[in-house]
């Protein structure tokens, strides 16, 4: 199943390097997802190793200065505006736990917390914690482009070290592993869309908390 779902994006994209590149930049997958694929196409692992961390990298920029932009685009749209409000309440939600963390600290011990917790976060290689939502919470969190590049580029490439040495010590079974791997993203995604459809509007929480 995996081996088919590579070759179909070898397809459309013509080389195994840009499938390795274009899926690493893939929500859920990231990274997680491509490094396993490239050694499945026999790709020097090390060498997929940073083309995967280098589009994992790359588009988690790109959504940090582009995420609220499309997000208010999208608000303008009738129909798609309450699902777009749900989702910025699941992020703000999750940016407000990593605030928490603070407890009142001053202004730069909060921020270097809030640069650890946001490393540690990406950090672990799980598909839910990857450089998008990292990113995300960075935006919600209102940290400052110079604050969040770092613990998000290093908790990447840390994550990013994890499962290139599982894939080199389990090379013999990466058609398992990327099964896993698509297998846990497919039911994550399931879950998120579970939390949008299940959430209020972060305006409609607001109410509810002014009203206690």
């Amino acid at each position: 199943m995996a081996k088919a779902l590579a070759d179909f994006l070898l397809k459309i994209f013509g080389s195994k390097y840009i499938v390795v590149l274009i899926t690493s930049m893939f929500p859920l997958i990231e990274l997680k997802g491509a490094i396993p694929i490239g050694e499945m196409y026999e790709i020097n692992l090390f060498l997929t190793a940073l083309i995967a961390y280098l589009g994992s990298t790359i588009i988690s920029v790109a959504e940090f200065f582009l995420l609220i932009p499309i997000f208010n685009l999208l608000k303008k749209i009738g129909f798609i505006r309450k699902i777009i409000e749900k989702i910025e309440g699941i992020f703000k939600r999750k940016a407000a736990k990593i605030a928490q963390k603070t407890n009142g600290s001053v202004e730069a011990e909060a921020r270097r917390i809030m640069m650890i917790s946001l490393f540690a976060f990406v950090a672990v290689p799980f598909p839910v914690t990857g450089v998008w939502t990292g990113t995300a919470i960075a935006v919600f969190l209102g940290m400052k482009f110079r604050e969040s590049v770092l613990p998000i580029a290093v908790g990447n490439l840390v994550a990013g070290a994890i499962i290139t040495l599982l894939t080199f010590f389990f090379r013999a079974y990466v058609d398992v592993i990327i099964y896993i791997l698509f297998a846990v993203a497919i039911i994550m995604l399931i879950v998120f869309i579970i939390k949008i459809i299940r959430s209020k509007p972060e305006e409609n929480e607001v109410n509810d908390e002014l009203k206690r």
